[in-house]
């Protein structure tokens, strides 16, 4: 039987208490929200935490709203949450497709948004999504609140920027007009982690309502992951497509680029070739999908 080696259990009962709580035990504490990577890991002593300070009674950190020009989501919001949110829906819905085929009701019911992001898992939906949209992470300590880009939040497989004393209290994007945005995933089965994921967002200038009208990539975002892609992201694929007409033509050479620049490992899911390949197929089904919404042709 797999059992976690000895911790302590603390339960926290606000953000400052988290923070005093973890500037007590210092690198051997791990939050816990709902535990579903976490707790897996301590089973099999892959993690080996001294305390695991639990922050559940945190409802300060569940919400979703809009402040001022920005979509502000608490670390504590529930998977199920972003997934039912209209307002989530309305200005980014590739936040509802990914949630769709994150695991399953169980899963959803209990798992963060913040826990995803901090678990930093090499093949994890929600930080594609948001490294595609270009959020920005709210880091909170006992000094003081920072915040850093989506894009470098993750410096490597399950490490982050968060320090032992802080924690992630908050994901913020900005709301811009002109934007759609969709993400697709290939899995072995329903719930299964990726064998390839793409999220894309697109926003377009031009003439959209004229028949065939494709309009201008405006800004672009293109997140990965399940294949090695720096930080989430294709920065060289966005990089081809962002002032280009947003035409099938452009969006595969942009899938292209995404395949071949990002760094898979062969295991029991495919070989190197066929997540290369998977890479760029489902960023160019993202592309079509995210352009089709911004020009209101798809909801």
């Amino acid at each position: 039987m797999q059992v976690p080696a000895h911790f302590e259990y603390e339960r926290a009962t606000s953000v400052e208490h988290a923070l005093d709580l973890m500037g007590r035990w210092g690198d051997g504490a791990r939050l816990v929200a709902g535990g579903h990577s976490l707790l897996p890991m301590m089973k099999l002593r892959l993690a080996r935490p001294e305390a695991l300070i639990d922050i559940n009674d945190l409802t300060e950190l569940d919400y979703i709203l809009v402040d001022g020009e920005e979509l502000a989501i608490g670390a504590m919001t529930r998977h199920r949450d972003l997934l039912r949110s209209a307002l989530v829906a309305e200005h980014y819905p590739i936040f509802r497709d990914a949630e769709r085929v994150i695991a399953d009701p169980i899963v959803r019911n209990r798992g963060t948004v913040g826990g995803s992001l901090c678990q930093a898992d090499p093949s994890e939906d929600l930080s594609a999504a948001f490294a595609a949209v270009d959020a920005t992470a709210v880091i909170r300590g006992t000094g003081g609140t920072r915040t850093v880009p989506v894009r470098e939040f993750h410096t490597g497989p399950y490490e982050t920027v968060v320090a032992p004393a802080e924690m992630l209290v908050e994901i913020r994007v900005a709301l811009r007009p002109g934007g759609g945005s969709a993400y697709e995933k290939v899995e072995r089965r329903v719930g299964d982690w990726a064998v390839a994921a793409a999220g894309a967002a697109l926003w377009l200038d031009g003439d959209l309502g004229d028949s065939g009208g494709a309009g201008t990539v405006r800004d672009v975002g293109i997140g990965l992951t399940a294949v090695g892609a720096a930080h989430f992201h294709a920065s060289e694929a966005e990089d081809f497509l962002r002032g280009r007409p947003a035409t099938e033509e452009n969006f595969a050479g942009a899938a292209r680029i995404a395949g071949a620049n990002c760094e898979p490992s062969a295991d029991q899911r495919g070989p190197v070739d066929y997540k290369r390949h998977l890479a760029g197929e489902l960023t160019a089904r993202a592309l079509r999908r995210a352009a089709a919404r911004a020009r209101g042709s798809e909801a």
